[in-house]
């Protein structure tokens, strides 16, 4: 647990570091853009697509017919805009982990490296093509789970409940495998992913309900419609900086229990004459927050 908080505190820290802002942005305009534009080109089309789906049910006409008898014939026509905001908003969220993952985490890890492990040996466990095909499978499968969950999203608790933890799922296997990829060997992430299974766990649920936590600027009901082009940029935003925060704190997680690792099993090395090598001095540990590149 201590060594979970020190990474938080730390990673806090990291944020406030000149790059960090900087490349954070970067994910932020082409999430941006690519969903303004998607919307631009598609909005009326997706529109009207699930206006017509809902009409073909027999029981959302029957309920939207009793709305317009007790006056709330309003609904009617924004009922089918609230249902496409609802569908967009976890690829919204996909959308923004993978792009942290594969623009901000490896500047993430390098930063981390250079000013905390400068003396960590990278064994490139992990090209970048394997990082980029194992965060998009992970992508595609956690769309897939929300897609299957949708039904019990109907029930209120799961609703607080299921969303959360598929984030939480996808963001504790990108984020881990990416802050791994370049310093570990094969063998040695699979290890530290067993050994540290459940630290690594938690730190993606509580990144799971730190990204849930945007989706509460959404409760404007019928207004979220007016106002969905500046609640999808702020959406967005806020996305982009928990993600960015939580792929730090994955990080400074991750390279420090590798370096722990290293240490235990040099320690543990029979020397020539038999006898136990003794462990290398630890690095004297860094100021929590890192001076800014001049």
């Amino acid at each position: 647990m201590s060594r979970v908080a020190d990474a938080f505190w730390r990673a806090a820290a990291y944020c406030l570091h000149p790059r960090v802002i900087a490349l954070s942005l970067l994910p932020l305009l082409i999430a941006a853009g690519l969903a303004f534009g998607l919307g631009y080109f598609f909005w009326e089309q997706a529109v009207d697509g699930m206006r017509a789906q809902l009409e073909s049910w027999r029981l959302i006409e029957s309920l939207l017919g009793w709305l317009d008898h007790v006056g709330l014939g309003g609904f009617r026509s924004a009922l089918a805009p609230l249902l496409v905001l609802a569908l967009a908003l976890p690829v919204l969220v996909v959308l923004s982990l993978l792009l942290v993952a594969l623009l901000l985490t490896p500047t993430a890890v390098n930063l981390v490296a250079q000013r905390r492990f400068p003396l960590l040996e990278r064994k490139r466990g992990a090209s970048f093509v394997h990082s980029l095909l194992w965060s998009l499978a992970h992508g595609v499968a956690a769309l897939l789970a929300f897609v299957i969950s949708l039904p019990f999203l109907l029930i209120p608790p799961l609703v607080l409940i299921v969303p959360p933890l598929i984030w939480g799922w996808l963001g504790y296997r990108v984020f881990a495998y990416d802050a791994l990829s370049e310093h570990a060997s094969v063998a040695e992430r699979r290890q530290l992913l067993r050994l540290h299974r459940l630290p690594l766990l938690g730190l993606g649920l509580l990144t799971g309900y730190l990204g849930a936590a945007p989706a509460a600027i959404w409760a404007f009901g019928v207004m979220a419609v007016a106002l969905a082009p500046f609640l999808i940029l702020a959406s967005i935003w806020l996305y982009t900086l928990v993600f960015a925060f939580s792929s730090l704190w994955f990080t400074h997680y991750c390279l420090a229990a590798l370096q722990e690792l290293r240490l235990s099993r040099s320690a543990a090395a029979p020397g020539p004459s038999g006898l136990v090598l003794d462990a290398e001095a630890p690095t004297p540990t860094p100021p929590l927050l890192p001076k800014a590149d001049a």
